[in-house]
């Protein structure tokens, strides 16, 4: 059986010293393994090892070679009741003519790197901006990326999350529908252009956090139950077969998986991974495959000397995921936290349709900040049932919140950004109800200009069943929002093209107002002694449900700062503590960023002080 070494890679073809190359292919259903590429005069046949895997090292093998795996299995239909199959290389780093073609192979370890004395940042110092890589720049690709690194900077950020890499068909996906979990798109500069970016992200201060997809595998061009059994029957996820982490055979699987994490963070330097939908992984396993995961991931830690961060996506409100290992968690550092968004969403006016309808706005918003999960034992009607439980114990920063991300723009059928949705005003709330935060706080690309042009969902399969099936698809996610008309095709380039940042846009003078006030917040997040603190313990979050207001107070030994939300449509009169010196951080309706006018707004004498629509106030006063 094949172990798994902390410092290098086992499976696939990896390079070693002296122009080697070493082959492990898992493939338990074959009884015969060949590796077979263009240049080579016959088939180099494999070695079988214990519990599926084939071995060989081989000089006849150099970087750029295109290779595949001719696959023999008995009780097929072909000659002497065996089957030929040519698959390609289910860990295949690279696919240089997409999946199209065959493998390429590619040496993780001949990229220089230039960030040897990077050791990553705290979680609590992240500030994510998520963005999807064909559509964030007008090259679709890393290199556009790269070109506006120093961008991010300048807004604050200091973590860029990635959507996924892993190989998709053809050259449009939001990545969710990889095939190849160790192939970085070919469309977007293959791995070693992804390598160049972390390095130069690492370079300007930035840690980087790359989606994965452990829950499934897209349907096209997948040939893994041909080497082994992959899948198992025991579930089903939404997106078809689990995979199978604890069903006969499993180990295989398991390896794989595990390896994949650790290729990531050793090989492309990634800082954290945001594991989808870790919901939709099934594992009764004495170990689960996410502990598995952790416990690997801390090995590699001890040995590289960084940090690294394990991220879950999550829909259970279930802290078990959250919570160390030895306290019977599964030990992620960390989890995306949707029932906050909802929360903010319907605060601001979203219809309570969908998953909204379990929201009531500002009073499940002050939950929220408060205990992270709005439901944490209660019925939740929209589900028909209990749901959740307390997240106790859990610091802040365990939770990364946001107004948009690429789930909740994209859940629309016409994709529509909240600059479509809101006003102007509504915006600047919305971003400082996130910032004012205990949690981390999460930017959806292009959110901080205000981008206008949607961001939908879509693909590119070569397939017309699946196409079609996708188009139905769409269509009844949505009939839950009673949307009556129909929903863009997936499948059309306009689609994806419409989805692409408008940079231009940049330039006008709302555009930079709201830039500048996005700097602002981040600048007084990072640097305020409470608001820079994520502690859960020293907050108190009152909504005012009659008047669509929420006051969100957090504090020190020294310093309380009080944020003081309208969401409605007209001016809200507040009433603080006269005994305050109260100090204005932050007034969203200010003319410099575009609001209402240059008026300040003062406490009065008797504690009151009004609030225009749809308008954040921030103050800070001396804590006694």
């Amino acid at each position: 059986m094949m172990q798994i070494e902390i410092g290098r890679r086992k499976i696939g073809l990896n390079f070693l010293a002296e122009g080697i190359a070493e082959v492990m292919i898992w493939a338990p259903f074959a009884c015969k393994v060949m590796l077979i590429a263009d240049h080579l005069p016959v088939p180099l046949d494999m070695e079988q090892l214990e519990r599926g895997y084939w071995y060989m090292r081989t000089d006849q093998m150099k970087v750029g070679d295109s290779y595949a795996f001719e696959i023999l299995k008995a009780g097929g239909h072909g000659k002497d009741g065996v089957s030929r199959l040519v698959r390609n290389d289910p860990a295949a780093l690279y696919f240089r003519d997409g999946l199209g073609g065959r493998g390429t192979a590619f040496d993780p370890g001949a990229f220089e790197w230039s960030d040897r004395n990077w050791k990553g940042i705290p979680r609590k110092d992240y500030i994510v901006y998520e963005l999807h890589v064909g559509t964030f720049s007008p090259g679709g690709d890393f290199k556009g990326i790269q070109t506006k690194l120093d961008y991010l900077v300048s807004l604050g950020i200091t973590a860029v999350e990635i959507m996924p890499v892993a190989q998709f068909p053809g050259e449009r996906n939001w990545g969710y529908d990889g095939v190849y979990p160790f192939a970085v798109q070919n469309s977007y500069g293959g791995p070693e252009d992804l390598q160049r970016l972390v390095d130069a992200c690492h370079t300007r201060g930035l840690a980087v956090i790359l989606d994965v997809v452990y829950n499934h595998m897209g349907p096209e061009c997948n040939y893994f139950g041909d080497f082994g059994p992959y899948f198992t029957d025991k579930y089903l996820t939404p997106w078809g077969k689990a995979i199978n982490f604890d069903d006969a055979g499993c180990d295989g699987v398991r390896n794989y998986f595990i390896e994949n994490a650790l290729m990531w963070f050793r090989d492309f330097h990634i800082d954290a991974l945001r594991l989808d939908a870790v919901h939709a992984i099934k594992d009764f396993s004495a170990v689960h495959i996410l502990i598995a995961i952790r416990s690997y991931t801390e090995q590699l830690a001890v040995k590289t000397g960084r940090q690294y961060q394990l991220f879950a996506e999550l829909d259970l409100n279930d802290n078990r995921y959250i919570n160390p290992v030895q306290v019977n968690g599964y030990g992620m550092d960390g989890q995306w936290v949707d029932e906050f968004h909802h929360a903010l969403r319907v605060a601001a006016g979203q219809p309570k349709e969908g998953y909204y309808s379990d929201f009531n706005g500002v009073e499940h918003l002050a939950k929220s900040y408060a205990h992270a999960y709005v439901y944490d034992g209660q019925y939740s009607p929209h589900r028909d049932k209990t749901f959740g439980a307390p997240a106790a114990g859990n610091p802040g920063e365990q939770f990364t919140v946001f107004s948009q991300n690429h789930d909740q723009i994209g859940n629309r059928m016409l994709g529509e950004r909240s600059s479509r949705l809101v006003s102007g005003e509504m915006l600047k709330l919305l971003a400082g109800a996130v910032f004012c935060s205990p949690f981390i706080p999460l930017i959806f690309m292009g959110e901080e200009y205000g981008e206008e042009h949607p961001f939908m969902f879509f693909i590119s399969h070569s397939d017309p069943g699946l196409i079609e099936a996708v188009r139905k698809g769409r269509k009844a996610e949505f009939a839950a929002f009673h949307q009556s008309r129909e929903a863009p095709d997936p499948q059309d380039e306009k689609t994806f093209i419409s989805s692409r940042l408008d940079w231009a846009a940049v330039t006008g003078l709302k555009q930079q107002q709201l830039l500048n006030y996005y700097r602002a917040l981040i600048v007084l997040r990072k640097t305020h002694p409470v608001l820079s603190s994520l502690d859960r313990i020293q907050l108190k979050a009152t909504a005012l449900p009659e008047q669509n207001c929420l006051v969100l107070k957090r504090w020190n030994d020294s310093v309380q700062v009080m944020a003081l939300m309208n969401f409605s449509d007209s001016g809200q009169v507040f009433r603080l503590s006269p005994r305050h010196d109260w100090e204005t951080l932050v007034d969203s309706s200010a003319e410099v960023w575009g609001g209402y006018g240059h008026t300040v707004n003062q406490v009065s004498a008797d504690g009151s002080i009004s609030v225009k629509a749809e308008s954040l106030l921030i103050l800070a006063a001396k804590h006694v």
